[in-house]
């Protein structure tokens, strides 16, 4: 499928789905409960029904309830039959549950889509194998045996912050205690600790010394019966990029000014380029103002690169990307994927190893983006319309389905969306 985009700025109020992350996380905290909950959460992507699916897989009842709401009940027994879990291309699902299967003592078969079967499982594979369990890889299959057990767990920072999400999640129900050490440079630190918030949320004890945890065992989640997950200021960034471009700017509801979210840093680098932001309790508006170039560094935000190299490209002088090796690992090359959107749309940009180099112009032409099958290069296409003088078409649009299925349909309904 294809989406034009007429150019030229927009303007207008957007409502922002639920953080995709934070469903995730208490989706799985409320299956390891000992009670029904509620969680209440707007918007339905595709990795958030591969969540839910692979749950339902393991024994846990999920329901539609209407209005956004679902009603969570536990995983109970586990049976010794083989399950399947259909992942997709969720890499949060597939990290996050793989401790947890081992935990559970389960026998399954993850079922792997898209690239998810070329990005990195390592070092957590191992470190589960050396800890009671049995996992091995046949193409797109990953088939799971045996019992986590162990008292010392030890990973590096560096490679993804959803291996310390899933190790977290599943030490709590150890019978014993406990420790985690998280060794080297911690990057994407932020989304571990919206995994602390939750697990505090369900009542989860544990203690934090530098980047050590240690963690009682024979533990259960218990959140609040009802949960409302709070906006998505990864989807949120998008639309206030958008704001960057238009005089008379754009306005996000649904955002928790002080949350956990590492993609909250988009504002500060909002008002590094020079847009005009307004940040209220649960609202932000950005307008636009006289862009200038930045040097950022991708570590701790790399799902805001391909939007903020759109704003890059329309702002005066040189914006360095840097320390973004990683992204090259998401679901496309994620350096090589923007780059390419940018010189489709007449942009100025030069891809580096670890990074990217990008000289702003006044105006993008326009023209034909491939989006890739990655959300983010489609969405972040769509942002830079607002700087073009011709339409941009976006092949594969369809690939928003995993993170922002209602994508398309909030763009529309912002002023100046029609020709």
């Amino acid at each position: 499928m294809k989406h034009s985009v007429f150019p030229g700025s927009r303007s207008g109020t957007v409502k922002i789905p639920a953080s995709k992350s934070m469903a995730h996380r208490l989706l799985i905290a409320a299956a390891l409960g000992k009670d029904s909950k509620i969680l209440h959460f707007d918007g339905f992507s595709n990795d958030i029904g591969a969540t839910i699916v692979c749950l339902r897989a393991l024994g846990a009842e999920i329901t539609e309830l209407g209005g956004g709401s679902w009603r969570v009940t536990p995983v109970g027994t586990v049976s010794d039959a083989e399950c399947s879990l259909f992942c997709g291309e969720s890499g949060s699902t597939l990290r996050f549950l793989l401790p947890i299967v081992g935990n559970l003592g389960a026998n399954a078969v993850f079922h792997m889509e898209g690239r998810l079967p070329e990005r990195p499982l390592e070092p957590l594979r191992t470190i589960l194998c050396e800890h009671g369990m049995k996992i091995e890889k046949t193409g797109d299959l990953l088939v799971c045996s045996g019992k986590l057990s162990g008292e010392t767990f030890e990973i590096p920072g560096n490679v993804s912050s959803q291996y310390v999400t899933g190790l977290l999640a599943a030490l709590p129900l150890l019978p014993g205690s406990s420790t985690l050490r998280v060794t080297g440079n911690v990057e994407s630190a932020a989304y571990i600790a919206m995994t602390e918030q939750v697990l505090r949320m369900a009542g989860i004890r544990f203690e934090k010394v530098g980047w050590e945890y240690s963690v009682s065992g024979g533990q259960m989640y218990d959140l609040p019966e009802h949960v409302e997950v709070e906006g998505d200021w990864s989807n949120a960034a998008f639309f206030l990029c958008m704001g960057a471009l238009s005089p008379a700017g754009v306005c996000v509801e649904g955002l928790h000014r002080h949350s956990a979210q590492g993609d909250r840093a988009v504002l500060d680098i909002l008002r590094k380029m020079g847009a005009e932001v307004t940040a209220e309790e649960e609202t932000v508006t950005v307008r636009r103002g006289a862009l200038r170039g930045v040097t950022i560094d991708a570590r701790p935000i790399p799902d805001l690169i391909p939007v903020l190299s759109v704003l890059a490209a329309l702002a005066e002088g040189e914006t360095v990307i840097e320390h973004a090796g990683r992204l090259r690992l998401k679901e496309s090359d994620r350096l090589t994927s923007t780059a390419a959107m940018l010189s489709a749309l007449g942009g100025q940009v030069t891809e580096l190893p670890e990074g990217l180099c990008i000289q702003g112009v006044s105006q993008l032409a326009g023209g034909t983006v491939e989006a890739c099958n990655d959300h983010r290069i489609a969405m972040a296409a769509a942002v830079a319309a607002g700087g073009c003088r011709g339409n941009v078409i976006v092949r594969g649009s369809e690939c928003v389905n995993k993170s922002y299925p209602d994508f398309w349909r909030d763009l529309d309904g912002l002023k100046g969306a029609e020709a």
